[in-house]
């Protein structure tokens, strides 16, 4: 043991309320010699102690000492040591920026490579890195470079921790680096489905999703966007027990859309829920460590709670019959409106523009309905001498007045218009509609669908049909199944006993067996409806798994086919694969899916006659096999069951339905293996097995 590392040991023991270096009693030359070595050592947090000490006093006859610091501390290998030493030094501005340069190359030097043989130690040094970069100490672009190599495979210790410093950096830096937040967005892509990473990726592209959407200008978009991070929150909140951040921003995603949605009882449900995550939120963390550089993501939590306070009092004003108290009313109402201009809910320093677009529209609309709350409004504006309290915000209502007043005189809000001069205003109204009543039905379904789907329905049915899909959408995510995740591990040991099954092809085909379970098990179930198309031009909502209705067409292969494919397009894995349809006008319905150079063909068959596993194998299974001699021998097969279904037989469970088939070629030595799956058709309503 070095002379110095004795020192920090003995004032240790001591229990030295500060320790300098003039405290350790050695001369400069030695301290200096000896600083890389304790800095590589479990001493190091102490040591970092008197260097903080030296650069904060400032003590110049000691910075030199201080100096040599990273050289050493870039040879630390204990987790505890650098975490801790790191917490010290940055704590201090002046060490920091006096540190940085070298303490960033001391933590990125031959990251990527101890990523396999210390991942712990390599998570922690990039999470120190990012906090650098974050901080202004560095420019980001080594930082960079390293995420942009990070590989999507790995030590489960270190994919553990990955999401979170990638949520971190997607907070720095999704607005300034499109080749960065791509990739890192892609990577986070590849650990929500990965079982270490799944649930904090899921809510890290949760946030995502958030943070674009209140970036986004356009109605659309950010209507889009808050739906998808809904569906991600909701994900990681029922897969694991008190994700409460999770459930937290899940309410604030059903707040938004219940205000746009002029739903007063989905704002105050919200509401109080967010209340209760973050009660419990600030239970669990009572006590316990929290880094400084995190601060704002709990910060953005409160944010967002105050401001759907204020949403609350907006909405439970708007569904009022009448207000004993106006310039209350309008007040609240304002009071909304303003904090759509002026929040900050992400910690970002920035004011969100997606915000207002959902807000200020709502409010607008909100107005419009009551002619009464309308007048109102217009009298505070003329009179705000009238106010009883201390200041009216005139500005904001003379502005809301503004924008009502700019709209055409016979247009109402969107949800009452009547015929209008054209079709694009009927259809600019329409798309409005459907992104503030039903962005999940929207992002399910093509524009044109959605339409014609909504045209029809008032606004409380076309409410419950976004249930309906929300739900739908929602269970694909959750981790937890009790049917789907016994049935996935029992496929994956199988699948694990191939010798192909291994790297890039284990992770790959994976995800896709997971999806293509999810897909089965949501289209067993005959509860939720689901719209897939139509079975004659000009017909109602058609279900291509029910028994055709008098005048409407069979069902087919095709409309598995689109199914599966418009599943896949709108899951997890949509931004790391490439999904195609093939070859439908030549008679075969298939699905390609494409992680880089691995290709995995999904075929699609119809069947009559027969839908027992025997039979599927026999008539089927050779020519799906065939597809996977020119890559990884694993494959996938889905049926569209057609036989007629007699009233008392019922159907089959989603595990009954699903089934590793292995086929191996005459003189072949490999087997390829290949998801077998029935989808039900022709099926009818429960009820009627009862009659």
């Amino acid at each position: 043991m070095t002379q110095l590392a004795e020192r920090l040991s003995d004032l240790a023991t001591t229990g030295t309320h500060a320790i300098t270096f003039e405290g350790i009693g050695l001369p400069a030359d030695t301290v200096r010699d000896q600083v890389p070595e304790v800095a590589a050592g479990p001493l190091a947090p102490l040591l970092a102690e008197a260097i903080v000490h030296a650069y904060d006093a400032p003590d110049g006859a000691w910075k030199q000492a201080a100096a040599a610091f990273p050289t050493g501390f870039a040879r630390q290998s204990s987790v505890l040591a650098l975490t801790s030493s790191l917490e010290t030094l940055l704590g201090s501005p002046a060490t920091a920026k006096a540190l940085a340069k070298p303490l960033n190359g001391a933590l990125l030097d031959g990251l990527t490579d101890q990523v396999e043989h210390g991942p712990l130690l390599a998570a922690a040094r990039l999470e120190g890195a990012v906090r650098l970069a974050a901080s202004d100490a560095v420019k980001p672009y080594q930082v960079w470079d390293i995420l942009e190599e990070l590989p999507a495979d790995g030590p489960e210790d270190f994919l553990e921790r990955l999401p979170r410093v990638l949520g971190v950096a997607l907070d720095c830096w999704a607005q300034q680096e499109s080749r960065v937040s791509t990739a890192v967005r892609e990577l986070l892509q590849h650990l929500s489905v990965d079982e270490a990473a799944d649930v904090d990726a899921l809510f890290e592209l949760g946030c995502d999703r958030l943070r674009t959407a209140l970036s986004s200008t356009d109605l659309a978009d950010v209507s889009r966007l808050i739906s998808e991070a809904r569906s991600l929150f909701a994900a990681a909140e029922a897969a694991e027990e008190a994700r409460d951040d999770a459930a937290a921003y899940l309410a604030v995603c059903d707040s938004l859309l219940g205000f746009t949605a002029h739903n007063a009882d989905q704002v105050v449900s919200a509401a109080d829920r967010i209340e209760l995550a973050l009660e419990r939120r600030r239970a669990w963390l009572h006590g316990t460590h929290q880094p400084a550089w995190l601060q704002p993501r709990q910060a953005a939590e409160f944010a967002w709670s105050q401001l759907l306070l204020q949403l609350r009092a907006a909405a439970e004003q708007f569904a009022a019959d009448v207000w004993m108290d106006s310039w209350r009313a309008v007040d609240a109402v304002l009071a909304a409106y303003r904090a759509a201009r002026t929040v900050q809910p992400l910690g970002t320093g920035q004011k969100v523009p997606g915000l207002a677009a959902l807000v200020e529209p709502a409010v607008e609309d909100g107005f419009l309905r009551k002619e009464a709350f309308l007048s109102a409004l217009r009298h505070a504006a003329a009179h705000p001498e009238d106010y009883p309290g201390p200041v009216f915000d005139g500005a904001a209502a003379s502005a809301i007045l503004a924008r009502i007043d700019a709209r055409e005189p016979h247009e109402a809000p969107s949800s009452d218009r009547g015929d209008s001069d054209g079709e694009d205003a009927d259809a600019d109204a329409g798309r409005e509609r459907l992104h503030r009543l039903a962005p999940t039905v929207l992002r399910k379904l093509p524009l044109s669908r959605a339409l014609r789907l909504a045209e029809g329905l008032d606004d409380a049915t076309l409410a419950a049909v976004e249930g309906i899909a929300y739900d739908s959408d929602v269970a694909r995510l959750k981790a937890t199944d009790p049917v789907i995740i016994p049935l996935l591990d029992s496929f994956l040991a199988r699948l694990s006993e191939h010798e192909a099954f291994t790297g890039a092809v284990s992770q790959s085909f994976s995800a896709l067996l997971t999806q293509t379970l999810l897909f089965l098990k949501s289209r067993t179930d005959l509860e939720r409806t689901h719209i897939f198309g139509t079975g004659k031009k000009d017909d109602p909502p058609y279900d291509y798994r029910r028994k055709p209705e008098k005048g409407q067409r069979e069902a087919n292969e095709a409309d598995l086919q689109r199914d599966f494919h418009q599943w896949l397009l709108s899951g997890p894995l949509h931004g790391i694969v490439q999904v195609e349809t093939n070859n439908v006008g030549m008679g075969r319905a298939d699905v390609l899916v494409q992680f880089g150079a691995l290709r995995y063909l999904t075929e699609m068959k119809q069947d009559p006659d027969d839908n027992s596993r025997a039979h599927i194998e026999g008539k089927y299974l050779t020519q799906e096999s065939e597809y996977s001699n020119t890559n990884a021998p694993f494959g996938q097969l889905l049926v569209l069951d057609l036989t007629p279904k007699a009233d008392s037989s019922g159907t089959l469970r989603v595990d009954e339905v699903a089934w590793l088939a292995t086929h191996r070629p005459r003189g072949a030595t490999t087997d390829r293996l290949v998801l077998a799956g029935i989808v039900t058709g022709n099926r009818i309503t429960p009820s009627t097995y009862s009659r």
